[in-house]
């Protein structure tokens, strides 16, 4: 009955932490998810403690206490800008305590452990030492810590290669090893660590969304291998509820930008060198790239006058926000003039493309925290047929998921990425701070047309002038 009763527990915890995932669905939802996934892994946390016996409860305690408030600091802190690196961050930090969990067990029992046990400790172990090197190097990326751009040594997938290789060979030949201290796992840790800074840091630009998802697939999987090394179901429920979310969270994120996994983590060096060739042929360098021609002849206050004057007389708007909106912060005065054009009789949408930002779901998270109306947010296959009838789009602070060079220019980081149709509207406002490429350095040809006006500067600035103008 005791263990009946064990299952049933450990199943309503399960259960409350999918209702958890489902309530993601959505910004509002959201804050409430938070709460429930909270509530369930304490539920979980507390289950551990009375089904096992504490050695030393003064250490559990005072790791507890020192860990919440380390946790409740750096999230107090942390802005919105930040967000990314942090989640980066997170999920290395589950990698790190996944694989020093499964050393501690592998170093106490190794030789005298099951098989399974020994072998999801190995790969527990690998994978949560990849996990956290690679998420490091991630969040060095998002924080601009490191260079944002993929870092390709000289023949950067042997060296994958060689480093995946000798990871399998000391772990195949270390199972079944004596008790103590492992040195060998040391080794092994060292080279987990390696493969996976080799892996993350020639990923940067637009796919970075995607590294982040396949990163939070990794750390849950981390965790479930460690479940059954100690043999804690609830470990590996979890832990395998997260590594499922992530996958699917990576699948739809490859899907957004027209990429396949393989080819995104695995590039061929031949096709990225002939890539490279042609985004030199067919981008024009910087400063040879000619402004709008009407930006030739208007003034800033000018082209201001010309915002106002089309978002008066438009009937439907779509606005489109980017990661330089999260830089200004200025997703408080987006929604205000949103909610100003519905009161001036506007169809008012929010057009948000899946890797905007640096995160999935970046974007929903920042018009959240202003409390936009959900009904008004929609995605890119939703909106991207309605542009065509648009009269005003609102572009701010974004760039690649509107760059038109993603359909026309081939050999470029986002070839093939579907965008959001902003140039089909009847006409366009870029609200960025310069009019320089995005993140993944890819010239915009909407800069050029002759239906796209300029408004460079601080957005939130921008848009306050925009408010003030409008009454």
């Amino acid at each position: 009955m005791n263990l009946l009763s064990d299952y049933l527990l450990d199943l309503a915890v399960v259960l409350v932490l999918l209702a958890a995932f489902r309530q993601f669905r959505t910004p509002h939802g959201a804050r409430q998810g938070n709460i429930t996934a909270a509530a369930a892994l304490t539920c979980a946390l507390i289950l551990v403690l009375v089904r096992h016996p504490i050695l030393n409860p003064a250490i559990v305690v005072t790791a507890a206490i020192l860990g919440s408030a380390l946790g409740y600091y750096v999230a107090m802190k942390v802005n919105m800008i930040q967000i990314p690196a942090m989640v980066a961050f997170q999920h290395g930090a589950g990698g790190i305590a996944a694989f020093l969990v499964s050393y501690v067990e592998l170093a106490r029992g190794g030789g005298q452990m099951a098989l399974l046990n020994e072998t999801s400790g190995l790969i527990g172990t690998i994978i949560g030492a990849a996990t956290f090197s690679g998420s490091m190097i991630a969040g060095g990326k998002l924080a601009n810590r490191i260079k944002q751009t993929p870092v390709r040594l000289s023949g950067h997938g042997w060296w994958l290669l060689v480093n995946a290789a000798a990871i399998v060979v000391l772990a195949v030949f270390q199972t079944g090893d004596a008790t103590g201290i492992r040195y060998d796992l040391f080794v092994l840790i060292l080279l987990s660590i390696s493969f996976g800074a080799l892996f993350a840091i020639r990923i940067g630009g637009a796919d970075m969304p995607v590294l982040i998802s396949f990163l939070n697939a990794t750390a849950g999987l981390a965790a479930a291998f460690c479940g059954i090394v100690i043999e804690n179901r609830l470990l590996i429920a979890c832990g395998a509820c997260v590594a499922a979310s992530g996958s699917i969270l990576t699948h739809v994120m490859c899907k957004a930008m027209n990429r396949s996994l393989p080819a995104l983590f695995l590039p061929s060096p031949a096709k990225h060198a002939k890539a490279q060739n042609q985004r030199q042929e067919n981008t024009p360098p910087a400063a040879a790239v000619p402004p709008p021609p009407m930006a030739k002849t208007m003034t800033p206050e000018e082209n201001a006058a010309r915002v106002v004057e089309g978002l008066k007389s438009a009937t439907r708007v779509v606005i489109i926000p980017g990661y330089g909106m999260a830089i200004a912060q200025a997703q408080f005065e987006v929604v205000s003039l949103a909610k100003r054009l519905i009161e001036m009789g506007k169809d008012v949408a929010f057009a948000i493309h899946p890797v905007a930002g640096r995160m999935p779901g970046h974007m929903n998270v920042l018009l959240a925290e202003a409390d936009v109306d959900y009904e008004m947010l929609h995605e890119m296959d939703d909106v991207n047929p309605t542009f065509s009838r648009t009269d005003f789009a609102l572009v701010v602070g974004a760039c690649d998921v509107v760059n038109p060079a993603a359909i026309h220019v081939e050999g470029t980081p986002i070839s093939g990425m579907p965008i959001l149709l902003a140039h089909e509207a009847k006409q366009v406002a870029v609200l960025n701070l310069d009019a320089r490429p995005g993140y993944s350095g890819v010239e915009n040809p909407l800069y050029q047309n002759d239906n796209t006006i300029m408004l460079l500067g601080n957005a939130k600035k921008t848009l306050d002038r925009l408010l003030d103008v409008l009454g």
